[in-house]
């Protein structure tokens, strides 16, 4: 399930618009589900990404079971563990718009955010965007966590090991780091459990 080529993160796109070269960047998304059907719900959300235009689906990871997460010092709801995986992608929206879309499909999978922390059907992370530094109050790329959750790193590792997070070292290397510290239950593949690639 993953690309045969590895293609540099941002690139143009042979199809001109208006006399314009549009830019096409490589996009990582984290998605992690932990109430209803959790497989059922990262299958449609995977699905519901690539029904509009202007994503172009790359590699999937398989699913990894993982503890629910804090940071340090932060109390965690009670709640039961989640499925995970990692999505790699070429798109050509500029990020407010992906950004538009993922919450989009969290909030029509009733995605709620009373709780800090709390349990979630689906929730969907943009952990890096091409080459794209942003400060944002409504995002910041690259994911200012991502170096540290397991979560995201052990999917992300198996489809892509050898890319950079910026800032932080190789995907590969962080991962394994991930794991030393966060121990064997860190993250659990699942090989039981399968998604399929977008049409």
């Amino acid at each position: 399930m993953t690309a045969s080529d590895h293609r540099p993160d941002q690139m143009p796109d042979r199809t001109a618009t208006g006399g314009h070269m549009l830019v096409t960047h490589r996009v990582v998304l984290s998605l992690g589900s932990n109430l209803g059907d959790r497989l059922d719900n990262l299958q449609e959300a995977v699905d519901t990404l690539f029904d509009a235009p202007g994503l172009d689906f790359v590699a999937l990871s398989p699913v990894y079971e993982t503890a629910p997460y804090a940071p340090p010092g932060e109390e965690i709801p009670e709640q039961g563990d989640y499925l995970n995986i990692v999505l790699v992608a070429d798109t050509r929206l500029p990020p407010e718009n992906l950004l538009e879309r993922v919450l989009n499909i969290e909030n029509s999978m009733r995605r709620v955010r009373e709780v800090r922390w709390g349990p979630r059907t689906l929730d969907i992370d943009i952990v890096i965007f091409g080459d794209v530094e942003m400060d944002d109050p409504n995002l910041t790329l690259p994911h200012p966590r991502a170096h540290q959750r397991a979560f995201v790193l052990v999917p992300w590792a198996d489809i892509e090991p050898d890319v950079l997070l910026p800032g932080h070292g190789r995907v590969g290397d962080l991962a394994a780091e991930a794991m030393r510290t966060g121990g064997p239950d860190a993250a659990r593949r699942r090989d039981d459990l399968s998604l399929q690639p977008p049409a």
